[in-house]
């Protein structure tokens, strides 16, 4: 039992790795992580005496 929870320890900390080398080379293999970006404009009303 302590084998296998040995090997899904190694085997989380590998995907991290993994993950986070992803995320910064990622964009050099066209991988685009930046957002959609839009304008958005709301008509406001302020009620004065």
């Amino acid at each position: 039992m302590l084998r296998l929870i040995k090997w899904l320890f190694y085997l989380a900390v590998l995907g991290f790795i993994a993950l986070v080398c992803y995320a910064y080379i990622g964009p050099f293999l066209g991988a685009d992580f930046s957002p959609e970006t839009q304008e958005i404009r709301q008509e406001i009303i302020l009620e004065t005496n």
